[in-house]
């Protein structure tokens, strides 16, 4: 299976909220501003806990890039009116599944210090 259907699928899943199927490795990684899950069934476990803050997003995809082994999409996550996340993932997959995704994606306010200055 090629790194764009296998995307897809990821999206499809988190769309339908079938998070349960993902198509990643038993030994899957997510890495994010939060830290790194390590193994599909300690993702699984976490992502059943916490359903109000992983499911129920709209994704506006933005750009793609497909490699052999890997990929990268820029995307928009919106959940309901109130959130909107914009987020870089890199994918990378091994056994036509995914094995590896590090998310990019800003998780709070801007300190005094590291704003631009007009």
């Amino acid at each position: 299976m090629n790194t764009a259907r296998l995307v897809n699928i990821w999206f499809e899943k988190w769309n339908t909220g079938d998070f349960q199927n993902l198509p990643i490795t038993d030994s899957f990684e997510h890495t994010s501003p939060f830290g790194i899950v390590k193994g599909k069934q300690v993702y699984i476990n976490l992502v059943h806990e916490n359903k109000d803050k992983f499911l129920g997003y709209v994704f506006d995809i933005h750009d793609a890039i497909y490699k052999v082994d890997s990929a990268c999409v820029r995307y928009t996550a919106k959940q309901g009116n109130d959130f909107s996340l914009d987020v870089s993932e890199w994918y990378y997959f091994k056994s036509n599944l995914i094995d590896k995704v590090i998310a990019y994606y800003h998780i709070g306010d801007i300190r005094e210090e590291r704003s631009y200055k007009n």
